[in-house]
């Protein structure tokens, strides 16, 4: 029993002592956030990426309501035709909307949907941009020795923040951007 209690408590302070030199290193490690959303908004280059990714958008909610129109119009005149139609020329024009419905479904998502255009071009368009940020966050972290650097634009919730930290002025400056324009 007392072999097993000494073996215990000689177990404890080992995971002890293991444990102190990596508590003390995590109080010393820093950490700092960016919002590479305010970043991007003072890039001239992410206005006209905006504007671009929206004018395409725009014309492909322009095909999506003509799609749309068509489809109600051949819904109405079914209606108001449906009790003159055949049960062959009924299941026609039934194939007919629901075709129709098919290829709006599948214009979606093609130019809107998870592999849609939309997303592909919006990823190929911000990659520069954001690669150029990612570039001045690295040099900026490890000038200014961070272990950590969370971008909060990112789905990273910070519920608080100490402002100190925050880099987004400093990777503006590493990138020759003026910070004060924000």
């Amino acid at each position: 029993m007392r072999r097993a209690l000494s073996y215990t408590m000689s177990a404890a302070l080992a995971i002890s002592l293991s444990v102190l030199p990596a508590s003390s290193d995590a109080q010393n490690q820093k950490i700092g956030f960016i919002d590479s959303e305010v970043i991007m908004e003072q890039m001239p280059e992410y206005s006209g990426i905006e504007q671009r990714l929206s004018l395409m958008s725009e014309n492909w909610r322009r095909e999506i309501a003509e799609i749309e129109n068509e489809i109600e119009e051949l819904e109405r005149d079914f209606e108001a035709r449906e009790v003159l139609f055949t049960d062959e020329v009924r299941e026609q024009r039934i194939n007919e909307i629901n075709n129709k419905r098919d290829q709006l479904e599948r214009f979606i998502e093609e130019k809107f949907g998870p592999r849609g255009e939309y997303f592909e071009l919006q990823k190929e368009l911000l990659e520069p941009i954001q690669r150029q940020i990612f570039d001045a966050l690295e040099r900026v972290a490890e000038r200014d020795q961070f272990d950590f650097v969370f971008d909060r634009a990112q789905d990273s919730r910070f519920l608080i923040a100490n402002s100190q930290w925050n880099l987004t002025d400093d990777v503006m400056l590493e990138m020759g951007m003026d910070p004060g324009s924000n």
